[in-house]
């Protein structure tokens, strides 16, 4: 009896590791935006996101120009290099060029609305449009850097010099509680 329940709170405390934001949920198409150019895919639900190029505010709604990138598993765009070419996600009021400045990531919902064609350069680039039900602005990453002091002692297996000094790290910040100090008694 209490392997089944050990089994269904192993479970859940896997999937909330890697939650995807609520937003962002829902059944999506899997077409990547190069794809979408090729094909006729107009009205397809697709989920993409990227890092932000340019943002054009018009008069009624605000379209972002965004670089693709495959997301992850809580559908943040992965630090990967960009292959799945460029779009554009237009979405209804104003968005601040300021707060979706260039090079934050994004996850855009919604529907594909057509393709259109913008200058890159002097180049003609034919981009899809997605009409926007969610554009949502991931937090900037954080990078630490640290020095570990365990890593002369790598050397000794490896060789010296191996892995020695100072490494980045890409991690999210770890928020621990202050250690509890133990009163002795009197």
């Amino acid at each position: 009896m209490s392997r089944p329940v050990c089994l269904v709170a192993l479970l859940a405390l896997v999937a909330g590791c890697a939650s995807t934001p609520r937003p962002l949920t829902g059944d999506f198409v899997v077409v990547y935006p190069r794809q979408a150019v090729a094909g006729d895919r107009t009205g397809e639900p697709v989920r993409w996101g990227g890092t932000i190029i340019a943002v054009e505010p018009e008069a009624q709604r605000t379209c972002l120009q965004i670089l693709s990138r495959p997301l992850g598993r809580d559908a943040r765009p992965l630090r990967r290099d960009p292959d799945e070419g460029r779009f554009i996600a237009c979405r209804a009021g104003f968005y601040d060029p300021e707060v979706f400045a260039d090079g934050r990531e994004v996850t855009v919902t919604g529907r594909i609305a057509g393709v259109v064609t913008r200058t890159v350069g002097e180049y003609s680039y034919s981009m899809p449009e997605v009409a926007a039900d969610v554009i949502y602005l991931w937090p900037p990453r954080t990078e630490y850097a640290y020095y570990d002091p365990a890593w002369p002692a790598w050397s000794l297996w490896y060789g010296p010099g191996w892995h020695f000094g100072w490494h980045v790290h890409y991690t999210r910040p770890v928020h621990r509680p202050p250690p509890r100090r133990r009163h002795r008694g009197r």
